[in-house]
């Protein structure tokens, strides 16, 4: 609409009276308004105080309109409260008159209301700060001034989103007339998040190799929170890799000193011959500033093995899920395969884009973006496109379809199917339709719309937002079912899949959000756990080799360190993931071998009657320690081990928030040892408050936290008590976040356990009411080594089934630091 000039609006209006010059002032600012913000930079979880100036543009605002500052629900910025000053991420609002024309009506607004709500605006731009504007009206010109993290009564202020993001983006609305519809005030608030300075060194191998063949060595610089740093002069890595177990010095087969670019990541490779023969190894990284007289940034080591008779010249490791900006991720597709490979050091990724989500126009260019990164990538990296059809549990539950067929000669079936039918859930995104219209709903129709391709497509169900629902199962097209991912751990699944019979192998994956594919970075809000990985089973790195693999169910899960389950039938010719003809009077022998990195505390069989089998290699710790002929006074030393964990839902609010204390009587703490998820997570807290008190607050999603405490002089014995008690409740969600969320079921936990109690194999345990498998634990035990590479057999012997049964024999290796690895089963059928 054009503006008048005064003379213009005296010919057509005549003589009226109006505020002087307001016309002209009002005609000149944007009619929704403008934005402006103090932060041009942030860095990952930094704590600080956000100001947003808003200034009311010519619509002025109504009594009754809104404002509204929103971003993405999977951002895991600290959740804001709008009830105590004096608290952290505390949210205010002031309002600034603007001033006033000659003639003109101050505005009459008595307050501002402000609240804060997680599902407060449409996905993806869902949380969302809400400004009421109460009992009276703004004039144009007129500040809003809202601080997000106000520091002026005392707290620290905001914490900040703890990874990084090209452009982390806050979307304000408006609702100038109190319609309750809104409009966005353009442009959007960018700021890029960049990561913090490197804490940490990570080395990347694939674990175990045969002897003679190159092994990859990825190696990057993290700061606190996992991200991986950018832009370091000076930094370089010297790298050595060595025999375990030879006389000091120890044997070093190859060393080298590899240096960090200036610009972009903290990142480095080397390839090379390393492992001449069978054995184990390690390998040592210390991260240098070259510019400050050697000083030593940071350090890493971990173990790999040469094994001859691994099956497969070396496992790959792969993350099948992951989302990029294309739907409700962060950051581009392109930055996240390179994440992938040049970070997380993958071999393979599959891309899963929201089914409703994705445009028709991203998908495409996706496709395209996959053609050329499989192309560059010359044999060493693989993406597979995919989807995940976001169906709810009702309706089946979440399940990725990942599309195997050379992109290069086929193009999958989506948005719609080879017959034009739509091959998604439904559309619904910020950029239409209008109407939700059902597509491939429920589960059954997605069976239908890929049953005539088998081979060209595997379907995973699993547990995210909208947990897959077992009742369903497709035995051709879902071929693995995903046990853990960033939204937690769930080996229960599996136990659900097995009892009811399913041929399912298993997957874990990190379903990304935040840009970090490839395991191994904390979680947080709700994002609980690091991000798991499947390992591969394959002969090589080509398309085929994998997807047929992946097919075959020959793979194993792991929480997202670089673990390695292996498990064999009938000398070496079955594994996980095959199907093992057997007569009832066969003696079925499984040969299992584990490579791990923290120690292993146990190995474990399971079938669909639970647990047939388990090796307590604690216990073997143990025992093998105390048969050596020194001493007690010279051998290790005796440790009370607490443990908790499990997560508070099925469903996905699922975080278990715990808040508690240990107590021990009788004897006196000389210090303390996080361990398990505690130390994933910077924000959770196990401390020593006492000499004979620790006091935790953290949080699990189905993995576990611990502490290890040691006893002070002669009260190792432990002869009076302990007492672990404490709140428990869950992620906000709805509400304020300063009252929390108890668990309503049993929102205090309370155990008490005596010496001798504790000192029992197990020691004592409680389980906590109306979880998935909330618990408390603890015991004493020695302080002694456990294995990181374990090997042996189990027998499920003769006549223990009938002609005509089936079983599914699958593995579990537990390190005690919360490491898992779990193998795809063995399916046994019985002849009749």
């Amino acid at each position: 609409m054009k503006t008048l000039t005064n003379s213009e609006l005296t010919a057509l209006a005549g003589q009226y009276f109006a505020p002087v010059g307001l016309y002209q002032h009002t005609k000149s600012l944007p009619f929704l308004g403008t934005l402006r913000c103090n932060a041009t930079t942030l860095v990952a979880g930094q704590w600080t105080e956000l100001i947003v100036e808003y200034t009311v543009g010519a619509s002025g605002l109504a009594d009754g309109a809104w404002i509204k500052g929103t971003f993405k629900f999977y951002s895991d910025w600290a959740v804001f409260q709008t009830t105590d000053p004096r608290k952290n991420n505390y949210v205010s609002a002031e309002y600034v008159a603007g001033p006033l024309a000659p003639g003109q009506t101050a505005a009459t607004v008595q307050s501002l209301s402000v609240r804060f709500d997680q599902k407060g605006h449409e996905r993806p731009f869902q949380k969302a700060i809400i400004i009421d504007i109460v009992d009276g009206y703004m004039n144009p010109g007129d500040k809003i001034t809202v601080r997000i993290g106000d520091r002026r009564w005392g707290a620290r202020g905001t914490r900040v989103q703890t990874f990084v993001e090209d452009a982390f983006l806050m979307r304000w609305y408006i609702d100038p007339v109190g319609t309750s519809r809104f409009a966005p005030i353009k442009p959007d608030i960018a700021i890029p998040i960049v990561p913090g300075a490197p804490v940490k060194v990570k080395a990347i191998t694939p674990r175990v190799v045969r002897p003679g063949l190159d092994l990859p060595i990825h190696i990057h610089a993290e700061d606190a929170w996992g991200n991986a740093t950018t832009d370091r002069e000076g930094l370089s890595a010297h790298v050595t890799v060595y025999v375990c177990g030879t006389a000091s010095p120890a044997e070093t087969v190859w060393e080298g000193k590899l240096g960090f670019p200036s610009r972009g990541w903290t990142v480095a490779r080397a390839t090379a011959a390393l492992l001449p023969a069978a054995g184990d190894y390690r390998v040592s990284v210390s991260v240098l500033n070259d510019g400050a007289s050697s000083a030593v940034v940071a350090t890493t080591s971990e173990y790999v093995t040469a094994d001859a008779l691994f099956p497969v010249p070396r496992p790959l490791f792969a993350d099948l899920h992951v989302h990029s900006d294309d739907t409700v991720g962060t950051n581009s597709t392109a930055y996240n395969f390179s994440y992938a490979r040049e970070i997380a050091g993958l071999d393979v990724v599959g891309y899963t884009a929201n089914d409703f989500n994705v445009t028709k126009e991203r998908w495409e260019a996706t496709l395209d973006v996959i053609r050329r990164v499989n192309r560059d990538a010359d044999g060493d990296f693989l993406v597979f496109p995919g989807t995940e059809w976001c169906g709810n549990s009702a309706a089946g539950g979440d399940h990725n379809v990942v599309f195997l067929d050379d992109l290069r000669t086929s193009t999958p079936e989506f948005p719609l199917d080879r017959s034009g039918n739509v091959a998604r859930s439904f559309e619904w995104n910020e950029h239409g339709p209008d109407d939700l219209v059902p597509g491939a709903w429920p589960l059954d129709e997605v069976y239908a719309t890929y049953a005539h391709a088998p081979e060209s497509h595997l379907l995973i169900p699993h547990v995210g937002g909208r947990r897959c629902n077992l009742a369903w199962h497709h035995p051709q097209l879902e071929r693995l079912l995903e046990i853990g991912s960033a939204w937690g751990l769930f080996e229960w699944l599996l136990r659900d899949a097995v009892a009811r019979g399913w041929k399912l192998g298993v997957s874990a994956n990190s379903d990304e959000h935040r840009g970090r594919c490839g395991g191994g970075v904390p979680g947080t809000a709700v994002f609980g756990t690091r991000g798991g990985l499947t390992g591969v089973l394959a002969g090589g790195l080509e398309r085929r080799a994998v997807a047929d693999a992946l097919r075959a169910r020959r793979t194993f899960a792991t929480t997202g360190e670089r673990l390695v389950g292996v498990v064999s039938a009938r000398d070496g010719r079955v594994l996980q993931g095959d199907d093992l003809v057997a007569r009832a009077d066969d003696d079925i022998i499984f040969d299992y071998r584990f490579y791990g990195a923290a120690g292993f505390s146990s190995v474990e069989a399971w079938d669909a009657s639970g647990r047939i089998f388990e090796r307590n290699l604690q216990h073997e710790a143990e025992s093998e320690c105390e048969s050596e002929p020194e001493t007690s006074a010279s051998g290790p030393r005796r440790l009370l081990r607490v443990k908790w964990g499990g997560a508070r839902l099925y469903d996905r609010y699922r975080e278990a928030v715990w808040q508690g204390s240990i107590l021990v009587s009788g004897a006196t703490i000389a210090g303390i040892r996080p361990f398990g998820g505690a130390l994933d997570n910077p924000e959770d807290v196990v401390r020593l408050a006492s000499e004979t008190q620790v006091v935790f607050e953290t949080r699990t999603s189905g993995d576990f936290d611990g502490v290890d405490i040691a006893l002070a002089g002669d009260s190792e014995t432990m002869h009076d008590s302990v007492s672990v008690t404490g709140h428990l409740g869950g992620y906000v969600k709805v509400g304020n976040v300063l009252e929390g969320n108890p668990h309503k079921p049993q929102p205090r936990f309370g155990l008490v356990s005596t010496g001798p109690e504790l000192a029992k194999v197990g020691g004592r345990r409680i389980e906590v009411a109306g979880g998935v498998e909330l618990f408390v634990s603890a015991e004493t035990l020695l302080d002694v080594p456990l294995p990181p590479r374990v090997e042996g057999r189990f027998e499920i012997k003769a006549n223990s089934h009938v002609a005509g049964d089936h079983t599914a024999v699958y593995f579990v290796g537990r390190e005690y630091s919360g490491g898992k690895v779990i193998t795809s089963p063995i399916f046994v059928e019985y002849e009749t």
